[in-house]
């Protein structure tokens, strides 16, 4: 099982990828999976994969990683731009519409995206899940945003 989806996957619709730094005991992005797409092979301490058959892109992953090491993607969310999910524990908010910088995994600026939503939960009241709008050329390269 690949850590990345394939090209024509990733086309097909909404789905997550997990980028774990390090392997540390860690597994509630498992138990948080509704379609069991998300497992870890032979010990806990492995970095979670993504079966890419069964994800659906829920994202109910995103907010039970401690790491903030899960993002969605949704490629074709237009013809011109893909929707990135991001965890975001910070206050304030961003708002829907707001204007903000897309940065990539040093905190480096890349390109300026719009805030489509933001999704609270009460039950994680500390990680919100924000959606961008992202020119497909960048979708890869976002993982945060700056305000």
């Amino acid at each position: 099982m690949n850590n990345k989806p394939s090209k024509e996957r990733l086309k097909k619709g909404p789905l997550v990828i997990i980028e774990c730094p390090e392997k540390i005991p860690c597994n509630p992005c498992v138990n948080a999976c509704p379609q069991k797409a998300i497992i870890i092979e032979d010990s806990l301490v492995e970095i979670p994969k993504v079966d890419y058959q069964k994800c659906i892109g829920c994202l109910l992953c995103i907010p039970q990683c401690p790491g903030l090491a899960i993002f969605g993607i949704h490629y074709n969310y237009s013809p011109k731009e893909s929707l990135v999910s991001l965890p975001y524990e910070f206050l304030p908010r961003p708002k829907k519409g707001e204007v903000v910088w897309g940065v990539d995994k040093n905190g480096k600026k890349v390109t300026k995206v719009i805030v489509e939503r933001v999704i609270e939960n009460p039950k994680f009241n500390r990680c919100a899940i924000i959606q961008i709008r992202v020119k497909k050329k960048y979708f890869d390269k976002i993982r945060m945003i700056k305000l």
